[in-house]
C-alpha cells in the first residue's frame, strides 16, 4: 500500500461571495487581511468545512450580537 499526497485547495466564502486564498497564511491571517475590504470580518467567526474532492471551504460568519 501507498501513500499518495494530494494538495488541499482553500476557498473562502463570506456573505455569498468568494474569496481567493492567500498562500502561506492561515484562515485568521486571511480574514484579517480580508477585513480591510469588509470591516465587519474583524469579529467574524471562522467555520472550516471537510475536504472534498481536494477542495476545503472555509466560511466566515458574522458574528450575531446584541448592541449596546
Amino acid at each position: 500500500m501507498s501513500i499518495q499526497v494530494q494538495a488541499i485547495t482553500r476557498r473562502f466564502l463570506y456573505n455569498g461571495v468568494t474569496l481567493p486564498d492567500i498562500p502561506g497564511h492561515e484562515a485568521r491571517e486571511v480574514r484579517d487581511i480580508y477585513s480591510a475590504q469588509f470591516p465587519e470580518l474583524l469579529s467574524a467567526d471562522i467555520e472550516a468545512g471537510e475536504v472534498r474532492n481536494g477542495v476545503q471551504e472555509i466560511t466566515f460568519k458574522r458574528a450575531v450580537g446584541v448592541k449596546g
